[in-house]
């Protein structure tokens, strides 16, 4: 059986050298770190449970809910999934990725509220083409788009993955299918809105050369990819979604060595899909990580058309799931649900067999429970 290494240690490991090494190191960076190296410390608080027949207590510490932590970062990621789900119209979906030229990424991480411009580009690119297929229908698709921030060899390279419905609501037409999206629009439209953004937040004199050269090394646009997918049932595009939608940075099953100082981890290169192996030192692992946390409140996943909030003809429209289906997966969401379901026990019954009372929440300060 292959041993597993926790992302967690490492950090546990290196993080007090690596901070006297890096004195430039961004506040929340600071704050979801320390989060996750406590994350399910019963020092920072729990929740009690108490077996009255053979006497025995079971602490559940509280957890970090960092998105930046892979235990509490998958739960994120499963949640998204679901309200994801619930959101999706009963059509088939493309997923689009949408990248950036080299020239352009280094710009993005000196100012990361330029990262908001990549979610606007993307939408409008797809928005504004539905809208020219009838100027009198003004065709909506709905739009679900997700940042990320790293490739697969985990250094920066910020892109946008998109989920569009193959369909789209007119002024007139219920309901229009489309399944034709022509790449060469895509990453034309793409680059001239992206660049025109950037444009407009740098000022014409101080970003013209670099229009100029863009457009001259791109001159097929930047790279889209929109392959056509059999995304027409509820399972395919909730492997989709669980797959590309808010995960964590890195799954700690591509860690494939650890022995306190070099980190070895392997990644499926792009470009030919052969597997790549990687050994480097801790801290230089730490970094390539910590780059990828993003400002407090800034949301790595956004709606558009009809899947924005609240939009008034997308609850006229067949969804995947039922309002029922979607209640049922919400009381599914419990610690104790997905224990049971990863270890088929469930936590709160003791080894007598008898289930536990839950006693309440215990934060630090507060007095040790004593049974009665």
């Amino acid at each position: 059986m292959q041993a597993t290494f926790s992302i967690k240690q490492i950090f546990a490991d290196h993080w007090a050298a690596f901070l006297e090494e890096h004195s430039h190191i961004r506040p929340i960076v600071m704050t979801e770190v320390e989060k996750m190296i406590h994350c399910g410390d019963p020092a920072n608080g729990y929740h009690l449970y108490y077996c009255h027949h053979c006497k025995r207590f079971l602490y559940v510490p509280f957890r970090c809910k960092s998105r930046f932590c892979c235990t509490c970062g998958s739960a994120y990621q499963a949640d998204r999934s679901d309200s994801i789900s619930a959101k999706l119209i009963n059509c088939k979906h493309r997923h689009i990725v949408f990248t950036i030229p080299k020239e352009l990424r280094n710009h993005l991480r000196q100012d990361r509220n330029l990262l908001n411009l990549l979610f606007q580009a993307a939408a409008s690119t797809v928005i504004t083409w539905f809208a020219s297929l009838n100027k009198q229908e003004h065709f909506l698709p709905g739009i679900i788009c997700c940042l990320h921030t790293f490739g697969r060899d985990l250094k920066w390279n910020p892109h946008i993955h998109m989920l569009v419905s193959e369909g789209a609501c007119g002024n007139c037409t219920t309901w229009k299918s489309v399944s034709f999206f022509p790449y060469v629009m895509l990453r034309k439209r793409w680059q001239t809105t992206l660049l025109v953004l950037l444009e407009q937040h740098y000022g014409k004199g101080a970003f013209s050369s670099l229009k100029s050269q863009l457009y001259s090394n791109n001159k097929d646009g930047f790279y889209v990819h929109a392959k056509p997918s059999n995304m027409n049932r509820p399972a395919l595009v909730a492997t989709y979604i669980t797959r590309y939608i808010g995960r964590p940075v890195m799954a700690q099953s591509r860690i494939t060595g650890y022995d306190g100082q070099m980190v070895s981890f392997w990644y499926q290169r792009h470009e030919d899909g052969k597997r790549v192996d990687e050994t480097i030192p801790a801290q230089e692992f730490m970094e390539r990580l910590i780059i990828h946390i993003q400002e407090k409140y800034f949301h790595t996943l956004r709606y558009y058309g009809l899947y924005a909030k609240m939009h008034p003809v997308s609850a006229q429209l067949i969804h995947f799931l039922s309002r029922a289906v979607v209640k049922t997966r919400k009381l599914c969401r419990s610690w104790v649900f997905r224990t049971e379901l990863a270890f088929h026990h469930d936590p709160t019954k003791c080894s007598c067999g008898n289930y536990m009372e839950y006693i309440g929440v215990f934060l630090p300060g507060d007095l040790a429970f004593a049974p009665p």
